[in-house]
Formats: structure tokens, C-alpha cells, sequence
């Protein structure tokens, strides 16, 4: 499991012309899953997504997480990330996961962090033109 994680003041999904998902303060996550990955990696991305102390506190450091901000997430799926770019130079998805239980997978890992935090979504499968007002910016690349 892939995922890159933005810190945003303003972020949107659009499909077919449509805005679909805003949210305001918060993460933005483009999720990638991979043959291989399990109910537990997804439950460990999303534990260490919740507790990322990304966002600034009273002295501009990062210092909390997304609760602690009053953040909300934007998910969004990203099978492309499966690629490494280390051979060739067309990319090759081979090591993306099966897209019906990629997409089961998508959405367990997003229940799991609606537990704790408002989460907004693309739609999986979908062509999306995805705004993202990067905060900072502050980007990270996480793999599980």
C-alpha cells in the first residue's frame, strides 16, 4: 500500500464536470493499493494517517495530527502509484491490486478513518480532475 499524503487549505474532486468532494483544512490522500496488501497494512495506514503530527501548532511547528487541527480528509484511489519507475519508460501497473478488491479495500480503509475524522472521496475507477491547495507544502510518501 502506497499512499502520498498532502497537507491542504483546499481541495476538490471533479468528475464528468461536477465537483463531487471539497474539503477544507486537512490531508489529502492519493491511495494506491498492491497485490499483497491486507486488512492489516490498511489498518496500520490508516492509524498512522490519524496520528501524523503534520499540522502546525501555536509555535508554527508540526506538532498535531488531523483531530487535533480540526481537519478533514480527502481520499482519493491512485492505482498509478504502483509503478516504480525503475524500468523502462511506459509505465506498467502489473503490481496494482485487482480493481474490485482494491476498491472493497479503498473503502475499509476509509471507514476505518470515518471512525475518527470527516472523510470525503473520489469516485474509484473514475477519470478525476483533483484540485489540491498544498499547505507549506508539506507532502509525504508513505508505503505499508
Amino acid at each position: 500500500m502506497k499512499i502520498v499524503v498532502q497537507r491542504s487549505k483546499k481541495s476538490s474532486v471533479e468528475v464528468n464536470n461536477q465537483i463531487i468532494s471539497t474539503i477544507a483544512n486537512g490531508l489529502v490522500l492519493l491511495v494506491c493499493l498492491e497485490k499483497g496488501d491486507s486488512e492489516k497494512s490498511i489498518s496500520s495506514a490508516a492509524e498512522k494517517i490519524l496520528n501524523l503530527r503534520i499540522f502546525p501548532d501555536d509555535n508554527g511547528r508540526m506538532n498535531k495530527d488531523i483531530l487535533q487541527s480540526n481537519g478533514e480528509i480527502l481520499a482519493v484511489s491512485q492505482f498509478t502509484l504502483s509503478w516504480n519507475g525503475k524500468k523502462g519508460n511506459r509505465p506498467s501497473f502489473d503490481n496494482s491490486m485487482e480493481p474490485d478488491k482494491a476498491n472493497t479495500y479503498f473503502e475499509q480503509f476509509c471507514s476505518i478513518l470515518e471512525k475518527s475524522v470527516t472523510v470525503k472521496k473520489g469516485v474509484f475507477g473514475e477519470s478525476m480532475q483533483v484540485t489540491i491547495a498544498n499547505d507549506g507544502p508539506v507532502t509525504f510518501f508513505l508505503e505499508f
